[in-house]
């Protein structure tokens, strides 16, 4: 099918690809000219601007994916509304606040389009690997987009519908806490093992081992084990851990509900701590992960 990719940045890029290469029609719009550029190289329909990219459907119904920071959807869907047809479908792949995802949807069926919550993770390593999807909306808009989600998710991905507007932003921002938690266990039990009893403990053999069918196995893991066999004092790394906003927007939800998420406020409260000077090897590790599965900067930017 024809599908337009709006934000063509670490993922954005590679779910261009994914798609172009399993023989969509993808239609490439970037706010900057130069990955426009590296897409059309590789065969794409390139639009250098929001005009060029709705002409370039002609007399197909548009549908976008928008892969773009949290903070610029409303602007991008105020430009957006006020350039495609009813019955145009966007696709948001970011990470968006599920409770401002259900206010745009409101917005979307107003203007006669619909809106599709599509949670993505997978990282830099979903175009190899296939990507998790986590989707929510109208579920007739989501059924018409469900070959474009086919593709992403191979080899090994998976995409689900969770139910109304939201619901599958919901499911990532709640994967994505937990993310948070793993993440600051795994970090300070390598921390434990560098400043524990016994001197110059290999904790890259340690990851190693664990890796092999041990109950902390996990994708996680080996990619710490891969940060300390490449750089077993992590040096270089600052060891500040930037926070995107869904563990933030959990331990909300969480709170209005009532619900104690101790461990998550915890991992949560440690990288707020890493950006005011309080780092250490643990939060090291949690940058060198972040790098890993995102190609996050190592310095603690986003």
């Amino acid at each position: 099918m024809t599908i337009a990719i709006v934000g063509l940045g670490r993922m954005g890029s590679q779910i261009a690809r994914k798609l172009h290469e399993a023989g969509h029609r993808v239609i490439a719009h970037n706010r900057s000219a130069g990955p426009v550029d590296e897409m059309k190289a590789l065969g794409m329909t390139g639009a250098y601007t929001k005009e060029e990219m709705v002409s370039a459907f002609g007399a197909e119904m548009p549908v976008l994916w928008l892969m773009v920071p949290a903070s610029v959807v409303d602007a991008e869907l105020d430009a957006w509304l006020a350039l495609l047809p009813k019955g145009s479908i966007i696709i948001d792949g970011g990470n968006s606040d599920y409770r401002l995802t259900k206010k745009r949807a409101e917005r979307m069926a107003a203007a006669g389009m619909a809106l599709v919550d599509v949670g993505t993770s997978g990282g830099v390593w979903g175009y190899q690997n296939g990507f998790s999807m986590m989707a929510g909306g109208e579920k007739s808009a989501y059924t018409a987009v469900t070959p474009v989600l086919d593709t992403l998710a191979l080899p090994e991905g998976a995409h689900r519908y969770f139910g109304p507007s939201g619901a599958g932003h919901f499911v990532k921002m709640t994967h994505n806490a937990i993310e948070y938690g793993i993440m600051e266990s795994l970090a300070e039990g390598y921390r434990l093992l560098k400043d524990g009893p016994y001197a110059a403990l290999d904790l890259g053999e340690a990851g190693e081992v664990w890796q092999h069918k041990s109950v902390i196995t996990s994708w996680l893991n080996g990619l710490s084990r891969d940060a300390l066999k490449e750089n077993p004092t992590l040096d270089g790394i600052d060891g500040v851990v930037a926070e995107s906003g869904e563990a933030r927007w959990a331990l909300e939800t969480a709170k209005d509900l009532n619900l104690p998420m101790p461990s998550i406020q915890a991992s949560f409260d440690v990288r707020l701590a890493s950006q005011k000077g309080e780092t250490n090897f643990a939060t090291k590790l949690l940058a060198a992960m972040r790098n890993k599965f995102g190609g996050h900067a190592i310095d603690g930017s986003k």
